[in-house]
């Protein structure tokens, strides 16, 4: 049986648009290096980031 990792040992990087860090899940496995995003939100907000529009 393998072991379970510690949440803490998992990898994570910031979100391109809020700035939040995000940990990797067993769903991105194989496409850890093209997920950008930590939401669903963020991902449909993604063209308003950093546009200057308020």
């Amino acid at each position: 049986m393998a072991r379970q990792r510690k949440k803490s040992d998992l990898p994570s990087k910031p979100c391109q648009v809020c700035g939040r860090s995000f940990t990797w899940r067993k769903k991105w496995e194989n496409c850890w290096d093209e997920v950008k995003y930590c939401s669903e939100r963020c991902r449909r907000r993604r063209n308003q980031a950093g546009d200057g529009k308020d």
